[in-house]
Order: structure tokens, then C-alpha cells, then sequence
């Protein structure tokens, strides 16, 4: 793993040193936003911006924010800087990575998923039925975007609780007082997720199924075939990024629904056409990601001068509640004309390979849970604040107890 000069460490800008806090940065947001747009981290040398307008700039262009970097939010062992990993290059050379991967993620080669994924959801509610509390992180927002991504990848989906604690861990953010033991945990984690899923690719390659691991053993990239390390690298990217950022969906989808927006499930049961407009006004809403790129070159784009080298980090949940894109962008409305024009999935060629899958799966489970349930209500003596676990983002829940109307 690498070393904590290569790390960047957002709860050391924010100060926001408290769980609840962290699942609530808004009014750090909008301080930023007010009164430092572009703000520089002199202890970490970290450039930062709140506002829409600079945050889509910096994903947007390469040639001035370069993803080719050593530092990050999230540090990726070295063994992934393989000529597989889209997420270290810029264009021309990312637009050939990203190919590889990208035909999975299709519209039509979604639809032909859509059954199976639609199977997985159906198995899912059916298990809650009859019970009148559930906790429904635990019931749905865990176990049906692991085992969507490991049923399209061709891992056994009986293996997704191993693949889901190996996520969780690769996925973890360092602090600066856990750190060495956070390392530890990352390389134990990922020696076996590769020992794992080594097996499975040269199972593939000798005998190829109708899913994306087969698919990458057959892939070309510049004339030479993927090696097995790569398929195996470019596997877990997906394993991972397919299953943390839907699961924080889901669960943030009902934290929404109780209390965001009280009114909105019976919203839907009149009219199960407004999902997707739930779906992404939580995107906008409360979905708090960074992004991270490297400064390509002196500039002064944004009014200070940086220098080429430094790190700056892209504040998207602060962008996502800027009130010159977003009309009453602190208020949850899913009506809210445009809210898709969200940047939680990023944006530019770097934008989410698998948002098309998370919105897929997100739409689905939802409508299909509305359809099933009449109703849902607060659990009595719900504390926010013992259900959180600090992520990648902030602070995301463990768990979210919710009561069922039949």
C-alpha cells in the first residue's frame, strides 16, 4: 500500500469530526460555497471547490485536472496500475480502457440483464413479507447490488458476503489516527480477493460463460489479450465500485422516503411513474461524493493561482446544492424540474460506468417494493447517529430500521 503522503484526507479539511456531522455537511457545504468557493489545504497542499460550474470543470477537463495522479481519497494498491484500470488514465489512451468494460454496461446489454436483475429483487421483498419491521439496508440495500454485479461478472453469488467484506474494507477511507492499522486491513483484504478471484478467471478463459469475466478474457487492448492479473484487477474494480455506491443509494432512497419526504411513498403509490424522479433527486440531494484529480498545469482557471502537481478535490454533494443550478436546492422535491443535471455519478469521460446499472437496479427495487407494501414508517427511537459508518463519502448508514404496512 502506499504511504500517507499520498493520501488525501477529507475529515482533515472538513473538521466535521463527529458522525453526525458527517451525515450532515450541508451547512459546511454552503459556508464553503458562501465564503471560500476555492479554498487551499495548506497542510495537505489540496486545492478545493463547492460550486457547480468549477466542480463540473475539473471532471470535465483533462488537459487542465488529469487523473493520472499518485494522491487520492481513495489510494489504489499499486498492482492496479495495469494497462485494464480506466481509472488512472485520461483520454485518448482512458477512451480504449474504458471500451473493455464499457459494452457490459449498455443500454441493450442492460435490458438483457433486466430479468434476472428483476429475479434477484423479487427473491428480495418476498422475504420481508410478513414481518413488520425490517431493517432494510440489511434486506435490500446490501444484498441486491452484490449480487447483481457478482451474477454480471459470473462470481458466484453465494460467495457476496466475502466479496462485500472485501469492498467494504478496499473502500474504507484512512484517518490519520487508524491509519497504519487501516493499511493493514487493505492489503490483507485485497491478497485475498485476488487469491479468490484468480481461479475463477482461468476457469473463464479455458471455458467462457455469457458474463463480463469471460467477456474480459477474450478482450484486446493495443493487439495482446488482457493477462490473467489484469482481468482479475479490472474484477475487483467492478466487484467494488458495482456494489458501494448502489447500496448507499438504496439505503439513503428510504432514509429519504421517512425523512426527507414523508409524503413521497404515498406519492408513488399514486403513481409509480415518479420513481425515477425520486432515484435522482436523492442523487442530488444526499448523495455528499468527492473527486479527486491532479493539477496538469499552472492555472489560474478559478481565480488563485495552483500549481501543477497539486491535488484538488471536486466537492460534488456541495455542487449538487448550489442554488444558482438547483432552485431551493436545500429542499427535498421530487418534482424538482432538471434534477437530474446532478453530478453525484461525476461527469466527462470519467463519468460512473455503472450508472446506468445503479439507476437500473435503484428504479426496479423500488417500484417493485411500492407495489408489494402499502406503506412504510419510522421505527420509534431511531438515533441516526448509532447506524453510521464513516465511508468514502462521509458518513453512510449500516443500517435503517423501517416498519411495514401490508
Amino acid at each position: 500500500m502506499n504511504g500517507k503522503r499520498q493520501m488525501i484526507l477529507l475529515n482533515e479539511i472538513t473538521k466535521l469530526n463527529t458522525k453526525e456531522a458527517g451525515w450532515e455537511p450541508y451547512a459546511w457545504y454552503k459556508e464553503m460555497r458562501d465564503n471560500n468557493p476555492v479554498y487551499y489545504d495548506a497542510e495537505q497542499d489540496v486545492w478545493n471547490v463547492f460550486l457547480y460550474d468549477h466542480v463540473k470543470r475539473v471532471l470535465f477537463d483533462h488537459e487542465l485536472f488529469s487523473n493520472k495522479k499518485k494522491r487520492s481519497l481513495i489510494p489504489i494498491p499499486d498492482r492496479l496500475e495495469s494497462r485494464s484500470n480506466v481509472n488512472l488514465v485520461d483520454p485518448p489512451e482512458h477512451r480504449k480502457r474504458r471500451a473493455l468494460l464499457s459494452q457490459a454496461f449498455t443500454p441493450r446489454s442492460l435490458k438483457e440483464w433486466e430479468p434476472r436483475i428483476q429475479g434477484i429483487v423479487d427473491e428480495l421483498i418476498a422475504d420481508m413479507e410478513g414481518v413488520p419491521t425490517i431493517d432494510i439496508v440489511e434486506k435490500l440495500a446490501i444484498p441486491l447490488p452484490v449480487t447483481v454485479i457478482a451474477d454480471l461478472l459470473g462470481v458466484p453469488s453465494n460467495d457476496r458476503h466475502l466479496i462485500k467484506g472485501w469492498s467494504d474494507i478496499l473502500f474504507l477511507p484512512y484517518n490519520m489516527e487508524a491509519y497504519a492499522d487501516i493499511d493493514r486491513r487493505k492489503g490483507i483484504a485485497m491478497k485475498e480477493f485476488v487469491e479468490y478471484l484468480y481461479p475463477i478467471v482461468l476457469k473463464k478463459r479455458q471455458h467462457p460463460e455469457d458474463d463480463i469475466i469471460s467477456d474480459l478474457t477474450k478482450a484486446e487492448l493495443d493487439g495482446e489479450r488482457l493477462t490473467d492479473e489484469e482481468v482479475v484487477m479490472s474484477a475487483i474494480g467492478l466487484l467494488g465500485a458495482g456494489n458501494e455506491t448502489t447500496t448507499t443509494l438504496l439505503s439513503n432512497i428510504f432514509y429519504s422516503m421517512l425523512y426527507d419526504g414523508p409524503n413521497v411513498y404515498q406519492e408513488l403509490k399514486a403513481d409509480l411513474l415518479l420513481v425515477p424522479n425520486v432515484v435522482e433527486e436523492v442523487l442530488r440531494f444526499r448523495f455528499p461524493a468527492s473527486m479527486d484529480r491532479r493539477v496538469a498545469q499552472d492555472t489560474n482557471v478559478f481565480g488563485p493561482q495552483m500549481k501543477e502537481g497539486q491535488a484538488i478535490v471536486a466537492w460534488i454533494g456541495a455542487a449538487n446544492r448550489d442554488k444558482s443550478q438547483f432552485a431551493s436546492a436545500d429542499v427535498f422535491d421530487i418534482h424538482r424540474p432538471g434534477n437530474q443535471r446532478h453530478l453525484a455519478f461525476g461527469a466527462g469521460p470519467h463519468f460512473c460506468l455503472g450508472a446506468p446499472l445503479a439507476r437500473m437496479e435503484a428504479n426496479m427495487a423500488i417500484a417493485s417494493f411500492v407495489k408489494r407494501f402499502a406503506g412504510i414508517h419510522r421505527v420509534e427511537a431511531f438515533d441516526v447517529g448509532e447506524h453510521l459508518t464513516e465511508s468514502i463519502a462521509g458518513q453512510s448508514l449500516t443500517s435503517l430500521p423501517i416498519g411495514l404496512q401490508s
